[in-house]
């Protein structure tokens, strides 16, 4: 009874007890403090959109040299970051593709998805601190013999494009952007590595060339074709959804056998793959329609 009276007198001062609180379902506790909720501003996002939540590193220049990063292209760091956007898409099933290349990923979720009511600090939110937390879980995994020496930083930011065009030029550009800065990165860090100049130096022969000097200078100066450079440098990555066969071992007992044995069964599963493409044309596309159907 005593119980019951101090539960009753909490409610009836705006404190409920911890048992009352934060429950779905239940209604909460009014109080004379409530008001407050009223400066929450409504941040729903459009309807029939594409969202696109795109994360950078923070500071990732300074992170990168003070864990040794090999330039121009650590691939223990791409695939790391990979790692990290699969767990954010495996958690978030309403992502339909995600694009990454450096330190920065793109995850565009369904047009017609109502997760979380479509409020952007929770899509935002949401991708970025399992992003984070996932670098840092994982970081052992790639980096064996390098220590994490502080957490690593990320922001984010959403766009809504209202149609697919919209969308396929969003990661066209994004794509467009992984060659100009890989081509740039991969003879810069030759002219420093290989040919003794310093940054000041590599950077002032590179100022104003194209291109086609890029090329030429890889090729003519370091035996460097750049279409031979890996595709996960010149095309970035791209994470869907595909149906893959998965063949594990299982223990079955078989009628009139004493023992169990073990059989290895084939399962179809719903998983995320990294691709390494070309997304700016249409073969793509044409390829994996269901990414841009309505009823994905």
């Amino acid at each position: 009874m005593l119980r019951r009276c101090r539960a009753a007198a909490a409610i009836a001062a705006g404190c409920a007890p911890r048992s009352q609180r934060g429950h779905r379902g239940l209604v909460m506790a009014k109080s004379k403090f409530e008001y407050v909720r009223d400066f929450e501003a409504d941040d729903t996002v459009l309807p029939n959109c594409w969202i696109v939540v795109r994360l950078d590193g923070r500071n990732f220049h300074r992170f990168s040299e003070q864990h040794e990063f090999k330039k121009p292209n650590d691939d223990r760091a791409l695939q790391l970051m990979t790692k990290c956007a699969q767990t954010v898409m495996q958690e978030l099933e309403d992502i339909a593709i995600a694009y990454g290349q450096s330190d920065e990923y793109s995850f565009v979720f369904k047009k017609k998805s109502r997760w979380f009511k479509r409020r952007a600090s929770k899509f935002m939110t949401h991708v970025v601190s399992q992003f984070s937390s996932s670098y840092v879980f994982y970081w052992k995994d790639y980096f064996k013999d390098q220590q994490l020496l502080y957490p690593p930083g990320f922001d984010g930011r959403i766009v809504l494009y209202p149609s697919n065009q919209n969308l396929k030029d969003y990661l066209s550009w994004r794509q467009a952007d992984c060659h100009i800065n890989n081509l740039y990165n991969t003879v810069f860090w030759m002219l420093v590595q290989r040919s003794g100049l310093t940054p000041v130096q590599a950077q002032e022969r590179l100022r104003g060339t194209l291109a086609g000097d890029k090329n030429e200078i890889l090729f003519s100066e370091f035996n460097i074709n750049y279409n031979n450079e890996p595709l996960m440098y010149r095309k970035g990555t791209v994470l869907i959804w595909q149906k893959v066969n998965e063949v594990i071992t299982k223990k079955i007992k078989l009628p009139k056998e004493k023992e169990e044995k073990e059989v290895e069964v084939t399962r179809t599963r719903t998983k995320v793959v990294p691709l390494h493409c070309d997304i700016i044309g249409d073969q793509f596309w044409e390829e994996y329609p269901e990414i841009l159907a309505e009823d994905s």
